[in-house]
């Protein structure tokens, strides 16, 4: 006869949080098999720990989030929100015992309001879904991240992220106008308006983007939108330096300019583009800038545009012909990071925005950097606002080169706040920033943001571990 073995005190645990789940959520809501689960333990950044997930939920309805909310509260069992996972910092990570929250089957454009140019949606909704629905009516959602034809608005609300697009439209804070959220024990709160103008109390909305699922579940959000512009024509512009392809942004921002973007790659990122997509960059040039328009007379800003560049020291200006050739180019800077992944397997990706004036220093520092610790660091960088996203490429089976990677890092991190930056324009904190997070706020700023946290969850089970 087999020996019978007492059941394990977290398999009973599991076993009731499962059960209790169940009682409202439909089978295919509540997956369970560590195969699958384990598919849910992380998203795309590298160092961060991520733990084992007692269980993975994807509900449908507000109601589901809710009993999803109190059973946690009730088992004392952490949730980690998620969305598309195509996060940078380690925010959605699962943790050990807890339930992932997937809220990638909530997924409706409950309302588009040309009147009021608003857009009602779940936090499931692609971002590039929105887009393109809301052109139908002759609008435009602006922010466009690297990643928008498969991160959702619930995640990009999460971290506040930014794109393309920044440098005209802002980042994704600035078309937040409300929000529902389901917080720790389970209440629904509405946040927010639906009207152009409202400041009838303190702006919990602009709170929660941004806070990376730590202070409740977002499961509805009412979205500003904007006219459709006119299509934009984008300039490539080649420069035989970093800091002449910087130097052109702070002319081009000096003397007014409103590009609809303003983007940079290094010599290492076309490289790898071209290696990955055979996209035809010119490998010839140190920085690649690409400057777009999308005015009403954008071959006339070009111009002015590309003459700024030239006196800035441009090898080679070449304007688009049309739009095809303006998407082209554009592809490419939304494959930078792909494509620099492919160089060696594992990336690093850093997130650090300075001022416009010093980012050509920032540049010059990451090279610096780079040589030090012997690696491969391509740069991508919506120049017009400073963000730039140092890449660190490295053999993940290397320990010696993996601890470099780390290091160089942190060193480039370090960079940014010297020259009056922040750590993170638009990945957010998650798991891979949190120490400098601190070191960036300070204490008594991380005791108010540690208090705000402790009003919202007070049990602490809300993405657990993440932020601070």
């Amino acid at each position: 006869m087999s020996r019978i073995e007492a059941p394990r005190d977290e398999d009973s645990a599991a076993g009731t949080l499962v059960g209790r789940l169940l009682g409202v959520l439909p089978p295919d809501s509540v997956l369970t098999d560590p195969d699958v689960t384990a598919s849910y333990a992380h998203d795309m950044a590298s160092f961060c720990p991520a733990g084992t997930p007692a269980a993975v939920v994807l509900p449908r309805t507000v109601e589901e989030v809710q009993h999803v909310l109190r059973t946690a509260t009730d088992l004392r069992v952490p949730v980690v929100p998620q969305g598309a996972r195509t996060g940078l910092s380690g925010a959605a990570n699962a943790t050990d015992g807890c339930v992932v929250l997937s809220l990638t089957r909530m997924d409706r454009i409950l309302e588009i309001d040309p009147v009021d140019r608003i857009a009602v949606v779940e936090p499931g909704v692609v971002n590039a879904v929105l887009s393109r629905a809301v052109e139908e009516h002759g609008l435009s959602y602006p922010p466009d991240p690297s990643s928008w034809e498969t991160c959702t608005i619930g995640g990009n609300i999460g971290t506040a992220s930014g794109g393309l697009c920044c440098v005209k439209y802002g980042v994704t804070a600035e078309y937040v106008l409300g929000l529902d959220v389901v917080l720790a024990d389970g209440r629904l709160m509405t946040t927010g308006r639906r009207t152009a103008k409202g400041v009838a109390g303190y702006d919990l909305t602009r709170l929660f983007v941004g806070s990376e699922g730590s202070l409740g579940v977002v499961v509805r959000a009412v979205l500003a939108l904007r006219p459709k512009p006119p299509a934009q024509l984008v300039l490539a512009a080649e420069f035989a330096s970093a800091a002449d392809a910087c130097d052109a942004v702070c002319r081009v921002m000096e003397e007014g300019h409103v590009p609809s973007l303003l983007e940079l790659m290094d010599r290492t990122t076309v490289k790898a583009v071209n290696d990955l997509a055979r996209m035809g960059l010119p490998e010839t040039t140190e920085a690649l800038l690409l400057a777009a328009f999308d005015t009403a007379d954008p071959a006339a800003d070009l111009a002015a545009v590309g003459a700024l560049c030239e006196a800035a020291g441009a090898t080679q200006v070449v304007p688009a012909e049309d739009a095809a050739e303006s998407h082209l180019l554009l592809q490419a800077r939304r494959l930078s990071l792909t494509a620099l992944e492919a160089v060696k397997g594992t990336t690093m990706i850093d997130d650090v925005c300075v001022p416009r004036s010093r980012l050509g220093e920032m540049l010059e520092g990451i090279e610096r950097i780079a040589g030090k610790y012997r690696l491969t660091i391509g740069v991508c960088a919506h120049a017009g606002d400073g963000n730039t996203h140092p890449t660190v490429c490295f053999d993940a089976q290397d320990p010696d080169e993996s601890r470099r990677a780390r290091e160089s890092f942190d060193e480039i991190m370090a960079l940014g706040l010297e020259l009056g930056g922040t750590i993170t324009g638009e990945h957010g904190v998650g798991v891979l920033k949190k120490e400098w997070l601190a070191r960036e706020i300070g204490p008594v700023g991380l005791e108010m943001q540690r208090a705000v946290k402790k009003t919202f969850d007070p049990l602490g089970i809300l993405n657990p571990g993440k932020v601070f």
